[in-house]
């Protein structure tokens, strides 16, 4: 191939190379004897590589190598038994939307400069948005659940104090209102946006992780009676942890009758709408005024694929005013239809290609086969943990998280705990599961997330058999053998 192609020889070698990887990678996925991950710490993995970039150039052999190391060194995240994050696997029509997606190299904000992404980027959002019961409202994609949470707070800001834009907070002490379960990312909100840590109030969960309602009422009254300006409450909608839902109904009914926004952080939990048997677990969501739903969680859409919908359309372009300037973007001509407007970023990757092409794929059907096919498969989990008279679960499960601990044989808590935290490491160790851990009522767990279509009974009988002998040999070297 020549230079006035285009691409020269070089540029040929390396496309091929890097396609030939592909290829071998996405067949090595399906090969469980395979390690998910070679468990060096990071000042090992520093001391094997060369990352150093150079005042000359590399030639094409050499990124090959820097690609196949960066390969082999890789959490295999498709492997598998991978059931550590809330997401896992590959799924081929988005992967491909990402090749496409980086190959037209643009961004969201005109229909100008990405006609077709923006028409199927507001398709999604219509689709979307009456899954959960949004027929009137809009949306925009995201970079993440954390930044969907960010939105809702702002909306539910602005919408208490329509002039904040222009006057600010102004010495008001606005207050919001999160369960002792809610994401993290609730608290890097509150930052942001100027309001503060402290008048993020928690409200108590039960054991099932849900928030407690009565006492977010009594906390609601007390906050105006301090004389602050409660203005939100976010409710989650499968909780990290436990995949707990809080009770949408009565919360709704109570920011109704407070005149408070209610966001929802069904970043995890929204997939569970594609399903008759699941949509239930989220029943009152259609009451929320904003939500956030994560496609790259149980959906299995590759990073990052997430979603921000609001109940009434109109909402965002008020919020994302400051385009308003933007002469030299947005143009009148296709104002109605540009998403430049109802985002806070400029720049703003094609994210909704990949789901749109995974939708297209699997449809509707599909998509239930999958959320049921995930629950069918933790419920099973859990029963094999129930069952196993060294196990036991440490919460009943709420979505497809399914949490652990190891009992034993004649252990103390204390030593069950010591054991637990132990197992895990080993386990990472191996390379031959990755689950990750998590604290419930100060002890430690595993949790085991089901969000990877490989998984199957068969893997789920050898993850416990697994952890049952890891444990063992932990707790007889460490306790049953002095």
């Amino acid at each position: 191939m020549s230079e006035e192609d285009g691409l020269n020889n070089s540029d040929e070698r390396l496309l091929q190379g890097v396609l030939a990887r592909i290829w071998r990678y996405l067949q090595d996925n399906n090969n469980s004897s395979i390690t998910i991950n070679k468990a060096k710490n990071y000042r090992e993995l520093q001391m094997k590589l060369d990352l150093a970039v150079r005042e000359e150039s590399v030639d094409v052999e050499e990124m090959l190598q820097d690609i196949d190391i960066y390969l082999s060194e890789s959490v295999r995240t498709s492997h598998p038994h991978f059931m550590n994050p809330l997401w896992g696997g590959t799924n081929l029509p988005s992967f491909t939307g990402e090749i496409i997606t980086a190959l037209t190299n643009t961004s969201m904000y005109t229909f100008e400069i990405a006609p077709m992404a923006t028409l199927i980027e507001n398709e999604m959002i219509k689709t979307m948005s009456k899954l959960v019961g949004f027929d009137a409202g809009e949306g925009i994609f995201t970079t993440g659940g954390s930044n969907g949470n960010l939105m809702g707070m702002l909306c539910a800001r602005d919408r208490k104090l329509p002039d904040v834009q222009n006057e600010g907070i102004n010495g008001k002490s606005l207050v919001a209102f999160i369960s002792e379960e809610a994401h993290y990312s609730t608290t890097m909100a509150a930052n942001i946006l100027g309001i503060g840590n402290k008048n993020l109030i928690v409200i108590s969960c039960n054991e099932f992780g849900e928030m407690d309602t009565e006492e977010l009422e009594e906390k609601i009254a007390a906050e105006k009676r301090a004389g602050n300006t409660p203005f939100c409450v976010i409710a989650t909608a499968g909780t990290t942890v436990k995949g707990a839902v809080d009770p949408l109904d009565e919360i709704a009914e109570i920011c109704k009758r407070e005149y408070l926004w209610l966001h929802i952080d069904a970043a995890w939990g929204g997939a569970a709408l594609l399903s008759p048997k699941t949509r239930q677990l989220l029943q009152g969501i259609e009451k929320g005024d904003s939500i956030c739903w994560d496609p790259h969680k149980m959906m299995g859409v590759h990073l990052i694929c997430s979603v921000f919908l609001v109940k009434s359309a109109g909402t965002l372009s008020k919020v994302c005013s400051h385009t308003d300037d933007a002469h030299y973007l947005l143009l009148d001509s296709s104002k109605e239809i540009d998403l430049g407007n109802k985002s806070l970023q400029c720049g703003r990757r094609v994210d909704a290609l990949k789901l749109w092409l995974a939708w297209r794929a699997k449809g509707n059907e599909g998509w239930r086969k999958q959320i049921e096919k995930y629950f069918s498969i933790a419920e099973y989990l859990a029963t094999k943990v129930s069952e196993n008279p060294l196990l036991e679960l440490a919460c009943k499960p709420g979505m497809t998280n399914v949490c652990i601990r190891y009992t034993g044989a004649r252990l103390t808590p204390d030593k069950q705990d010591l054991v637990n935290s132990k197992l895990r490491v080993v386990l990472l160790e191996s390379g031959e599961f990755m689950v990750s851990k998590s604290i419930i009522n100060n002890r430690p767990i595993l949790r085991a997330v089901i969000a990877n279509p490989k998984i199957d009974e068969n893997i789920i009988d050898n993850f416990i058999e697994t952890i049952v002998n890891i444990g063992n040999k932990i707790s007889n070297d460490e306790y049953h053998s002095r």
